[in-house]
């Protein structure tokens, strides 16, 4: 198959639309509703606070844990990472972790599920909304344990108790602000690491993709914007290798090591941070930072 052809849009690789109806609908909520409610500071801090609550529960959850195991915990917290990370709204843990697999497998390739080669708007959420990667894909470490499977299938019951949880508190305005704007802003802020950071910003390390580094989308995401660093060496539950590159998402891994609720958590070896874009690593070996006693039931 030649790349011309691989890249082409197959009739199952187009809009679905019927499928996309909530999702679009969860927009015009968002854009439209704030407009008919009374306005407060309060709401927007409310947006803002379940905004970065719930990107630490996608960037910890699915993709530093299940998607690339930067860290080891035990089973019943491996399942309140996977149900706060699904909060979010954006499917199961296992149909997360599978596709984002897929991408590290394949990245920038004709078979990535999402390379910006094919255009931003599909790298951005185009791949979401087609009926080709609606399926969950193989993924036999995660898959076995059934609450995982479980929670993979019902992937609408979290964020539906959150919004419900929401409405209940503060009614309408909490559910709109709390919920729809904040889970709006949370998709796009995700978003982004498969779309601009592939596009935008500066790239440390010669990876075989075109991962950049990127501390303003860094910010937004708690850390994913040191995507050229990821790229670099996937299984580090640290993307920012250096003092200055902020990432939030670590800072979090690392309180629950120092609460005994994980551990084993991979950073990268020195030699392997150090390396140049002229000279890259290969390698995907992760050392382990000391841990406290572990206070959790292993896998």
């Amino acid at each position: 198959m030649n790349e011309a052809r691989a890249l082409a849009r197959g009739e199952d690789e187009k809009l679905d639309l019927w499928s996309s109806i909530p999702f679009f609908a969860a927009h015009a909520v968002a854009i439209v509703a704030p407009f008919f409610l009374p306005f407060s500071w309060k709401l927007v801090a409310l947006a803002v606070l379940l905004y970065y609550a719930r990107m630490a529960g996608t960037t910890i959850g699915y993709h530093r844990y299940a998607s690339h195991r930067g860290f080891k915990t035990g089973r019943i917290f491996q399942f309140v990472l996977a149900f706060w990370a699904q909060t979010s709204a954006q499917k199961g843990v296992l149909w997360w972790a599978a596709h984002h697999r897929n991408h590290h497998k394949y990245s920038d390739q004709p078979e990535d599920v999402h390379s910006p080669q094919r255009g931003l708007w599909w790298s951005h959420l185009g791949w979401i909304l087609c009926q080709r990667y609606a399926a969950t894909g193989e993924i036999k470490d995660l898959s076995r344990y059934p609450e995982l499977r479980l929670l993979n299938r019902f992937h609408l019951v979290p964020p539906v108790l959150l919004g419900t949880g929401l409405f209940l508190l503060g009614g309408w305005s909490w559910l709109v602000w709390g919920f729809f704007v904040s889970t709006v802003l949370l998709w796009h802020g995700t978003f982004v690491v498969n779309s601009l950071n592939h596009v935008w910003g500066s790239r440390r390390y010669a990876t075989t993709d075109t991962s950049r580094n990127n501390p303003v989308l860094a910010l937004i995401t708690m850390g994913e914007g040191w995507h050229n660093n990821h790229h670099h060496f996937m299984s580090s539950a640290n993307q920012g290798f250096f003092w200055w590159e902020v990432d939030a998402s670590y800072y979090l891994i690392r309180l629950f090591q120092a609460l005994g609720l994980v551990w084993d958590v991979r950073i990268p070896p020195e030699k392997v941070r150090q390396a140049t874009i002229a000279a890259e690593h290969q390698t995907d070996f992760a050392e382990p930072v000391s841990a406290p006693p572990q206070m959790a039931l292993e896998l």
